[in-house]
């Protein structure tokens, strides 16, 4: 595992909201508000609608509908320009595919963070939660900031005061470790470094005290000294099913910002059968806050 050398404050200076105009897409607004607000970023707005065109339609009505969908696509425009009090945000709406014009986008825009509302349902309307979301956070080049289901209604007073650092110790947690305190330094955050121990069966083995000892002597490398003079990193070390031992603690904590290092996908795309994006899936999907979740 590669440790942390001198902490540096992470450079974002292009921030993008996806939304979809529901109440669970506007959840995100005020946080891509604020983090673009705080990083000094520029802003992108992005609604991807479905094709007004069917081409198992009358082609005399093509025109008709895509009159009607432009000017739909103006009145978007409008809303989204006014939901950033004190922003001008760059506002992109296209007809189609959505991670494919999502993808273009991050690319076209050198997109440094990818903030999305998720209602957290399932089945056939489900929106980002689940395949969707899956797709965005396995493969999306930059960090992507979820807002689950149960993140708070509205961004508590502009602020995020405490953050819960979640790491296996994977060359992917080193680099959530570096946003994690670059975070807790540009909020004046307290911050918590944990690792989970995978525990199965209640009569699993007891962890051996070497274990532990490694455990903990890992987690503190992962904080430079000179950290102690924005925040005071603490450390946990805890056994159990790794997701559920997140939730607990992010709970109890009342944790503002989860942060995981997640690994890329392998395998078939779309596969959904990698563990670390299981255990980050069922988190975002029951978070008592956002959560970040960031590539190596």
């Amino acid at each position: 595992m590669t440790t942390l050398g001198t902490a540096t404050r992470i450079d974002i200076k292009n921030v993008m909201v996806a939304t979809d105009f529901s109440p669970a897409g506007a959840s995100a607004l005020p946080y891509a508000t604020e983090f673009a607000k705080r990083y000094g970023a520029d802003l992108f707005a992005l609604h991807v609608r479905p094709s007004s065109v069917n081409p198992m339609t009358q082609p005399s009505t093509w025109q008709t509908l895509s009159e009607s969908a432009q000017a739909e696509m103006e009145v978007e425009k409008d809303m989204l320009r006014k939901s950033f009090p004190g922003l001008r945000p760059e506002v992109i709406i296209e007809e189609g595919d959505l991670w494919t014009v999502m993808s273009s986008a991050i690319e076209k825009n050198n997109i440094d963070l990818l903030v999305v509302g998720t209602r957290g349902r399932t089945g056939m309307r489900k929106f980002f939660l689940g395949s969707v979301a899956e797709e965005i956070f396995r493969q999306a080049p930059c960090p992507v900031l979820t807002v689950g289901p149960h993140s708070p209604g509205e961004f508590r007073s502009g602020r995020i005061s405490e953050i819960l650092y979640a790491t296996d110790f994977s060359p992917s947690s080193t680099k959530g470790a570096e946003y994690a305190l670059s975070m807790a330094q540009e909020f004046e955050a307290r911050l918590t470094l944990l690792h989970v121990i995978p525990k199965q069966e209640a009569n699993d083995f007891v962890i051996p005290e070497m274990v532990k000892e490694s455990c903990q002597r890992l987690l503190r490398s992962l904080i430079p000294p000179e950290s102690e003079l924005w925040c005071e990193p603490r450390i946990m070390l805890e056994q159990g099913l790794p997701a559920e031992k997140i939730l607990e603690i992010a709970y109890n904590k009342k944790a503002d910002l989860i942060v995981l290092g997640v690994h890329k996908p392998t395998g078939m795309p779309g596969a959904a059968t990698h563990m670390p994006f299981a255990i980050a899936h069922k988190v975002v999907a029951h978070a008592p806050c956002p959560v970040l979740t960031v590539h190596s």
